[in-house]
């Protein structure tokens, strides 16, 4: 059998369906919270789980990205190969999925897929689930090669918020972004880095699925402009990775996701917070 090219960032479910039996194929079931080890899965589909092994606990913040070596363990414990295709899905649509896309593209994997419209999309197609089971595949090859400025620390967003050719988008809500509205996680204040812009990473999809490449394009001009340069940001460096997703589809080529997003700047710290009643 041929080898089997990922189509692109995104992958559709008529797509996945009919090649769900390839031996290149890996399915990675990437929820979350109340999505975290599901139930039911896509048939294979194996855990990648962002809240547990594929964070480091060792940082104070949440889903912190973990170093190459354990990251390279936990892949070939997942059966990824080299040579593997990956598609990750979600089941709120696209939202963490996205973040284990992004991990796998930091960590120099380029073979892999986020499913458009995930859970949700695939059974609303009428296609089959299986209950989830512990399943122990063979080890695969994979190799982590970590590619430097994909992830990046506070003092790079720090230093991109006074620079006049990136712009620093926040997917928060708005209401979080202006601090109307309290943070979800203790102890962490209200509002947004100044200078940065609010694109809530819902603004980006219908139902679940990313709008098409030209819509997405025109939503990041209206806030960013003619910057090329983007660097991410979100509660807990998840949804940004939407944004990094959407960025991606739309042609944005310069693209870094801020790993500690609020979860960090938030802390009582002399990190500068603003508030204000209108996004800026």
């Amino acid at each position: 059998m041929s080898p089997l090219p990922v189509p692109g960032p995104l992958v559709t479910v008529d797509w996945l369906a009919e090649r769900l039996d390839h031996p290149d194929l890996v399915v990675l079931d990437a929820g979350v919270g109340a999505h975290r080890n599901a139930e039911l899965r896509i048939p294979g589909a194996r855990p990648f789980d962002i809240d547990g092994a594929l964070s480091d606990h060792t940082s104070p913040v949440p889903h912190t990205m973990p170093g190459a070596e354990h990251f390279t363990e936990q892949l070939r414990a997942l059966g990824v190969n080299n040579g593997s295709t990956v598609v990750v899905y979600d089941g709120a649509g696209v939202y963490s999925s996205a973040r284990a896309w992004w991990m796998l593209r930091a960590m120099g994997f380029d073979r892999a897929g986020v499913l458009d419209g995930g859970l949700p999309a695939w059974t609303a197609a009428g296609l089959p689930v299986q209950p989830a089971v512990r399943a122990e595949p063979v080890p695969g090859d994979f190799t982590a090669r970590p590619r430097e400025g994909l992830v990046v620390d506070r003092a790079v967003v720090r230093a991109a918020l006074s620079d006049d050719a990136t712009a620093v988008l926040d997917a928060r809500t708005r209401e979080r972004f202006t601090g109307q509205a309290k943070e979800p996680r203790p102890g962490l204040r209200s509002g947004h880095m100044p200078g940065a812009l609010n694109l809530p990473f819902g603004d980006l999809q219908t139902d679940g699925r990313m709008l098409p490449a030209d819509e997405l394009r025109a939503r990041f001009t209206e806030v960013a402009g003619q910057r090329e340069r983007l660097v991410l940001s979100c509660g807990s460096g998840v949804t940004a990775c939407v944004l990094a997703l959407a960025a991606d589809l739309a042609g944005f080529r310069d693209l870094a996701v801020y790993d500690g997003s609020w979860s960090e700047w938030g802390l009582p710290s002399d990190l500068p917070v603003v508030s204000s009643a209108e996004p800026r």
